[in-house]
């Protein structure tokens, strides 16, 4: 299949919030603020069929789905978390402090969250490695509360492979919810589930709508888009890892881009055809030709130079870079969400397993968000203290800026310390 050239069409590609989803998603929000579990079971019944008394996981279900996926399925899982957790313990931050030889004292504190909220979505997928990503960071960080959002079947059941992987992660509670109600009952708190200070994972429209309506009662990392991967590549790449890489993307979704930056014409062609033969094989070659289709690109430059100007531009989520020299070309990114260097560092080895985190920004976003990391489950106090000798140091200037901005009272605070 041939990709397009219109590049333009690719970078205009917007995110806009829906009205109508907006006001219903407002409505849920604001029923179950009032009125609590019942709102959530109500919507828990309508949205899922889930009928059952308890909202809350139990132990033996969580043995239970240990049990199912086997002692193979958690050394997967045990291994995922050991390399997750390599590359972010070394965001943890320390607490740090001044000490002046006029007596006076400032620093900052690093306190982790109290209580965080995942949600995993539901659906015909099941997505065990985002736990991980979610709850491994949370952890380290030492958040004291992880609770998981996750809507049940009609059923009552989630999939074991989510509960295992919750175990592994960490997470402490379980609740058989999703949906704009499951965020509303995080944000707010409920007879059952508890009021959380962050909400974090991916979702559909109505959760991540619901997410942006409630910032401000709580926190919330992101709001994900669909799913993005730009490849640049010289002549040296391989048109098939080419083609693989831009199609393990394409399958998330319809809407998912999949784009190729190259000096090579002669790769183009060839990953143009790799893509026709290997989609003859993958069980998701009809959503994969609809997202190359809509949001697929490939894009012939004179150089690599001009190749990291248009990826800065648009600031993928998936950056690789598939060069004679990849670990040469880094310090050229300016903007992405993580970076894969060579041809044996694909995308999906950091959706499961190399470490670094696969929440990531989406849309243009990698210009100004960062990855989920150990730092968005913390906060910072600054503190400091001052002597009667050091404060009289400022009084002046102090009393100045104050009087300039108009605030007597300001001054009056530092003034009223030192009695004519």
């Amino acid at each position: 299949m041939q990709l397009s050239r219109n590049w333009e069409r690719i970078l205009s590609r917007k995110a806009d919030v829906d009205a109508v989803v907006a006001e219903s998603v407002s409505a849920i929000l604001r029923d179950v603020k009032a009125n609590g579990d019942a709102a959530v079971r109500k919507y828990a019944e309508k949205f899922d069929g889930f009928t059952e008394a308890s909202l809350e996981v139990t132990p033996a279900e969580i043995e239970a789905a240990i049990k199912a996926v086997g002692t193979d399925f958690i050394r997967m899982l045990e291994r995922a978390k050991a390399q997750i957790t390599e590359f972010h313990a070394n965001q943890k931050e320390r607490a740090w402090g001044i000490y002046k030889d006029n007596g006076v004292m400032m620093g900052q504190i690093v306190r982790p969250l109290a209580s965080v909220a995942l949600y995993v979505p539901g659906g015909t997928a099941a997505y065990p490695s985002s736990v991980l990503m979610n709850g491994v960071p949370a952890a380290i960080a030492g958040v004291k509360d992880i609770i998981m959002l996750t809507p049940a079947k009609a059923d009552g059941k989630i999939p074991d492979s989510i509960l295992a992987a919750a175990y592994v992660a960490g997470v402490t509670k379980i609740y058989k919810i999703g949906g704009a109600h499951s965020i509303a009952a995080a944000a707010y708190g409920t007879a059952t589930v508890p009021k959380v200070q962050k909400i974090v994972g991916p979702g559909n429209i109505y959760v991540a709508t619901a997410k942006q309506l409630v910032y401000g009662e709580v926190d919330i990392d992101m709001i994900a888009g669909p799913s993005e991967i730009l490849i640049i590549a010289d002549k040296t790449a391989d048109p098939a890892h080419v083609a693989a890489d831009l199609m393990s993307q394409a399958e998330h979704d319809e809407l998912a881009s999949s784009i190729l930056i190259t000096t090579s014409e002669q790769l183009i062609t060839a990953t143009e055809a790799e893509l026709d033969r290997q989609l003859a094989y993958l069980g998701r070659a009809e959503i994969i030709r609809k997202s190359l289709e809509d949001f697929g690109a490939a894009v012939l430059v004179k150089d690599l130079d001009e190749a990291f100007k248009l990826s800065n531009e648009l600031a993928p989520e998936h950056l690789e870079i598939l060069t004679n020299d990849p670990i040469a070309q880094l310090p050229k990114v300016q903007n992405a969400g993580s970076i894969f260097l060579g041809a044996y560092n694909p995308e999906p080895l950091g959706d499961y397993m190399s470490g670094p985190n696969h929440v990531l920004p989406t849309g243009g976003t990698a210009k100004f968000f960062s990855p989920l990391g150990v730092y968005d489950f913390v906060k910072y106090s600054s503190y400091s203290y001052y002597t009667k000798a050091a404060l009289a140091e400022l009084r002046d200037d102090v009393i100045t800026f104050a009087e300039s901005e108009g605030l007597d009272a300001h001054a009056n605070a530092v003034r009223v310390r030192f009695p004519k």
